[in-house]
């Protein structure tokens, strides 16, 4: 892998990715650029994965935005797979497909980095499209199988209200501190150090354990046990219930693949680069793990280069939750900022390309669990670049996401 400066400005500006003002303070890649690349990933892609290097910045979730618009537009793409329960989705789906609400009520119950002004304009832009196309529209689905909800533990502490009100003070006590997990991740509460102490995934074990004490369980008519059933499943499958990062991928491959052969719509993925990267990818946080699989990685092996994958990854900024300073010199973030390019892009299939960039590489990752203080920690390892990501695109400076209120 080459770290050579005026290679990397050569390659990315001259005619492959050039750079623009979006006129907001923020930079971007110019129409002329995004129209190139996303012809470029379309031509041999069934599914394009698009992961982020963090789900906190303007700039790279609008860049992946952009994408994904040129694809269904211009490139016949109708489905967006999203890092979420099969639930919340059904209910962004039903949004864009003209159900009722606006866009910040189908995110009410959301993954939280998803809750953001920009997620809701995507939304917006999507529920317009298929409104202009009523006899084609883009669908919105879920990776993840059902997941248990806030409104779950409502219904549960209701239940056992109505039935066993001398029990509801101890399933609150079980309940409350758990129901915290839908907006900060256990784990991420861990390294924040605001976590209550008790795993999350004991307390839900105990409150199933109650509610199955009630004589009838309370006469569960209402699919209590159930609900239950699935917030324990939440907790236990979680990244802190696990003991590990790693997760599912399998399970979401298989639920995209499925999707698209049962539909056979051209597939937009939505998610980090972690999860998106077509090989197995090594975190930063977790070395002791060791490789495992990504869910891009499973769809290179049934896909073939019928899988795309992109990551969108940036040099420096205020992502709100965190200042993040220039990388560490020896990720691909810190050799591809060397260009000093507002923003730009390498595609990585080009084989002059390939030869200079491809090898061992780390990039960037800021995740639920990052400390500015152990920046070198925060990224990913793969054992080859280019058998990892099909394309880059670089951010020079990036500024936060607007949260919902």
């Amino acid at each position: 892998m080459t770290n050579d400066s005026t290679d990397i400005a050569r390659t990315t500006a001259a005619g492959t990715g050039a750079d623009t003002d979006t006129g907001a303070g923020t930079a971007s890649l110019s129409d002329t650029a995004l129209d190139e690349l996303a012809g470029t990933l379309a031509g041999p892609a069934t599914i394009v994965g698009i992961g982020e290097a963090t789900r906190s910045s303007r700039e790279t979730f609008g860049v992946r935005d952009q994408l994904f618009r040129r694809l269904v537009r211009h490139h016949g793409f109708r489905a967006l797979a999203v890092h979420e329960g099969a639930g919340v989705a059904a209910a962004l789906d039903r949004y864009v497909r003209g159900g009722e609400g606006s866009a910040e009520s189908a995110l009410d119950g959301a993954w939280r980095p998803w809750r953001t002004a920009e997620t809701a304009a995507a939304l917006e832009w999507i529920r317009a499209f298929n409104r202009d196309h009523p006899g084609d529209p883009v669908r919105i689905f879920g990776v993840k199988p059902v997941q248990a909800r806030p409104e779950d533990y409502d219904a549960v502490l209701a239940h056992v209200r109505e039935w066993a009100p001398d029990r509801l003070a101890e399933l609150a006590s079980h309940l409350d501190p758990i129901r915290t997990a839908h907006e900060t991740d256990e784990h991420v509460q861990r390294a924040r150090g605001v976590h209550p102490g008790r795993p999350f995934a004991g307390h839900a074990r105990d409150a199933l354990a109650l509610l199955r004490s009630l004589p009838g369980n309370g006469r569960d008519g209402d699919g209590i046990l159930a609900r239950m059933l699935l917030i324990v499943e939440f907790h236990e499958g979680s990244v802190a219930g696990r003991g590990t990062y790693a997760g599912d991928a399998a399970v979401w491959a298989d639920v995209i693949a499925e999707h698209q052969r049962r539909t056979g719509l051209r597939v937009v993925y939505w998610d980090g680069i972690a999860h998106t990267s077509a090989a197995e990818t090594v975190l930063g946080p977790a070395p002791e793990d060791g490789p495992q699989p990504s869910v891009g990685s499973l769809l290179r092996k049934r896909y073939g280069t019928q899988y795309v994958s992109v990551a969108i990854g940036f040099h420096h900024g205020d992502l709100g939750v965190a200042v993040v300073p220039a990388p560490a010199g020896d990720t691909i973030d810190a050799m591809l900022g060397e260009a000093e390019l507002p923003a730009h892009w390498l595609d990585l299939r080009r084989d002059a390309v390939r030869r200079r960039w491809d090898g061992p590489a780390k990039l960037r990752v800021i995740s639920g669990v990052y400390d500015p203080a152990r920046d070198a920690a925060g990224h990913i390892a793969v054992a080859s670049l280019a058998d990892a990501f099909d394309v880059l695109v670089h951010i020079r400076r990036v500024t936060p996401v607007r949260p919902l209120p």
